[in-house]
Protein backbone atom coordinates (compact mmCIF):
# COMPACT_ATOMS: atom_id res chain seq x y z
CA UNK A 1 0.00 0.00 0.00
CA UNK A 2 2.70 2.10 0.69
CA UNK A 3 2.66 2.59 -3.39
CA UNK A 4 -0.78 4.02 -3.06
CA UNK A 5 -0.27 8.23 -3.42
CA UNK A 6 -3.17 10.34 -1.63
CA UNK A 7 -1.60 13.81 -3.14
CA UNK A 8 0.13 14.33 -6.82
CA UNK A 9 -1.49 11.46 -8.33
CA UNK A 10 -1.06 11.12 -12.40
CA UNK A 11 -4.60 12.45 -12.88
CA UNK A 12 -4.33 14.97 -10.52
CA UNK A 13 -1.62 16.50 -12.25
CA UNK A 14 -2.84 15.93 -15.60
CA UNK A 15 -6.24 18.19 -14.77
CA UNK A 16 -3.53 20.50 -13.01
CA UNK A 17 -1.35 20.40 -15.99
CA UNK A 18 -4.27 21.09 -18.18
CA UNK A 19 -5.75 23.96 -16.12
CA UNK A 20 -2.55 25.42 -16.15
CA UNK A 21 -2.25 25.28 -20.17
CA UNK A 22 -6.30 26.69 -20.38
CA UNK A 23 -5.03 29.59 -18.64
CA UNK A 24 -6.91 28.84 -15.05
CA UNK A 25 -4.61 29.77 -13.16
CA UNK A 26 -5.33 31.20 -9.14
CA UNK A 27 -5.98 27.97 -7.95
CA UNK A 28 -4.67 26.45 -4.44
CA UNK A 29 -3.66 22.46 -4.00
CA UNK A 30 -4.78 20.83 -1.29
CA UNK A 31 -5.70 23.78 0.26
CA UNK A 32 -6.14 23.03 4.55
CA UNK A 33 -8.51 25.60 4.79
CA UNK A 34 -10.97 23.85 2.99
CA UNK A 35 -13.37 20.59 4.43
CA UNK A 36 -11.13 17.80 3.00
CA UNK A 37 -8.24 19.63 1.77
CA UNK A 38 -9.64 19.36 -2.05
CA UNK A 39 -7.36 18.82 -5.10
CA UNK A 40 -7.61 21.86 -6.48
CA UNK A 41 -9.63 24.65 -5.10
CA UNK A 42 -10.24 28.75 -6.23
CA UNK A 43 -11.27 29.74 -3.03
CA UNK A 44 -11.67 33.36 -4.12
CA UNK A 45 -14.27 31.36 -6.51
CA UNK A 46 -15.36 29.01 -3.98
CA UNK A 47 -15.02 26.02 -5.80
CA UNK A 48 -13.59 23.15 -4.98
CA UNK A 49 -12.69 20.14 -7.31
CA UNK A 50 -11.95 16.90 -6.86
CA UNK A 51 -10.15 13.77 -8.45
CA UNK A 52 -11.91 10.26 -7.23
CA UNK A 53 -10.41 7.40 -8.08
CA UNK A 54 -11.88 4.79 -9.30
CA UNK A 55 -11.09 2.48 -7.52
CA UNK A 56 -11.12 3.96 -4.18
CA UNK A 57 -14.25 5.76 -4.21
CA UNK A 58 -16.19 3.58 -6.18
CA UNK A 59 -16.35 4.88 -9.58
CA UNK A 60 -20.37 4.30 -10.77
CA UNK A 61 -19.05 4.44 -14.17
CA UNK A 62 -16.66 1.98 -14.47
CA UNK A 63 -17.62 -0.09 -11.39
CA UNK A 64 -14.31 -1.51 -10.28
CA UNK A 65 -14.34 -5.16 -9.23
CA UNK A 66 -13.93 -5.82 -5.50
CA UNK A 67 -11.11 -7.25 -4.25
CA UNK A 68 -10.93 -11.38 -3.94
CA UNK A 69 -9.51 -11.33 -0.71
CA UNK A 70 -9.64 -9.94 2.67
CA UNK A 71 -13.48 -8.31 1.37
CA UNK A 72 -15.03 -7.54 4.89
CA UNK A 73 -11.55 -4.90 5.50
CA UNK A 74 -12.56 -3.60 1.69
CA UNK A 75 -16.07 -3.17 1.86
CA UNK A 76 -15.64 -1.41 5.34
CA UNK A 77 -12.67 1.15 3.76
CA UNK A 78 -14.99 1.95 0.79
CA UNK A 79 -17.97 2.45 2.75
CA UNK A 80 -15.95 4.84 5.10
CA UNK A 81 -14.61 6.36 2.00
CA UNK A 82 -18.41 6.90 0.66
CA UNK A 83 -19.61 8.56 4.02
CA UNK A 84 -17.01 10.62 4.43
CA UNK A 85 -17.05 12.21 0.49
CA UNK A 86 -20.75 12.47 1.52
CA UNK A 87 -20.10 14.41 4.80
CA UNK A 88 -17.65 16.90 2.35
CA UNK A 89 -20.63 17.41 0.01
CA UNK A 90 -22.75 18.25 3.01
CA UNK A 91 -20.35 20.70 4.59
CA UNK A 92 -19.31 22.21 0.34
CA UNK A 93 -23.17 22.86 0.28
CA UNK A 94 -24.14 24.20 3.63
CA UNK A 95 -20.79 26.22 3.49
CA UNK A 96 -22.21 27.89 -0.20
CA UNK A 97 -19.10 26.22 -2.51
CA UNK A 98 -19.53 24.73 -5.86
CA UNK A 99 -17.69 21.10 -5.60
CA UNK A 100 -17.24 19.41 -8.30
CA UNK A 101 -15.86 15.62 -8.56
CA UNK A 102 -14.26 14.30 -11.17
CA UNK A 103 -13.98 10.56 -11.84
CA UNK A 104 -10.34 8.75 -13.18
CA UNK A 105 -12.02 7.32 -15.64
CA UNK A 106 -13.89 11.12 -17.09
CA UNK A 107 -10.02 12.47 -17.03
CA UNK A 108 -9.16 9.96 -18.93
CA UNK A 109 -12.06 9.79 -21.46
CA UNK A 110 -12.85 13.35 -21.86
CA UNK A 111 -10.24 16.21 -20.18
CA UNK A 112 -11.42 18.52 -22.64
CA UNK A 113 -15.33 18.17 -21.73
CA UNK A 114 -14.10 18.60 -17.88
CA UNK A 115 -12.08 21.70 -19.09
CA UNK A 116 -15.33 22.97 -19.78
CA UNK A 117 -17.28 22.73 -17.32
CA UNK A 118 -14.56 24.05 -14.86
CA UNK A 119 -14.19 26.76 -17.14
CA UNK A 120 -17.98 27.87 -17.01
CA UNK A 121 -17.44 26.89 -12.92
CA UNK A 122 -14.76 29.14 -12.72
CA UNK A 123 -16.70 32.22 -14.58
CA UNK A 124 -19.78 31.45 -12.41
CA UNK A 125 -21.85 30.18 -15.23
CA UNK A 126 -24.17 27.43 -13.37
CA UNK A 127 -23.16 24.68 -16.27
CA UNK A 128 -26.51 23.19 -18.09
CA UNK A 129 -24.58 20.10 -17.28
CA UNK A 130 -22.15 18.27 -14.89
CA UNK A 131 -19.55 15.55 -13.38
CA UNK A 132 -21.27 13.72 -10.45
CA UNK A 133 -21.52 16.77 -8.16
Amino acid sequence: MRGNKSKNTRPELALRRALWSAGLRGYRVHWPKAPGKPDVCYPGRRLAIFIHGCFWHRCPYCQPALPKTNVTFWQEKFEKNRSRDLRYQQLYRAAGWQRLVIWECQLRQNLSGSLTLIRELHRGVPPSYGIAA
